[in-house]
């Protein structure tokens, strides 16, 4: 992506570069405010986003990417009715089933820990 990018062989990825290698490989067109973020963030003797960089950038990119999907799996599992939302009964109940020995206070804790934040 980086070197389909980099149409003009510049060793850098320009702002507008950047966008398109996240739209390449994220499949969304980043803010103004991410690319400001972004561009800030690398040395500013650079014209650019050098490789290194940008594969760090991905790398993060990916594993929050990855923890999202995760969470979202984990309350799609979760949200049995698939309502969008998960009531004190949901989670009493997901939690009966893989961890049956939990003491009910406990998941009530966990629940009102997890909503009241």
């Amino acid at each position: 992506v980086f070197k389909a990018c980099d149409e003009d062989h510049k060793g850098y990825l320009s702002r507008e570069d950047f966008k398109t290698a996240v739209v390449m490989l994220f499949g969304y067109k980043p803010s103004k405010i991410e690319v400001d973020s972004v561009m800030s963030s690398i040395n500013p003797n650079t014209s650019g986003i050098l490789l290194e960089g940008f594969l760090n950038i991905v790398r993060k990119k990916k594993e929050a990417q990855r923890y999202r999907n995760e969470v979202r799996h984990i309350f799609t599992a979760f949200d049995t009715y698939y309502r969008g939302f998960l009531t004190l009964e949901d989670f009493k109940k997901a939690f009966r089933q893989v961890a049956p020995k939990l003491p009910e206070r406990t998941v009530l804790e966990v629940f009102r820990g997890i909503f009241s934040a």
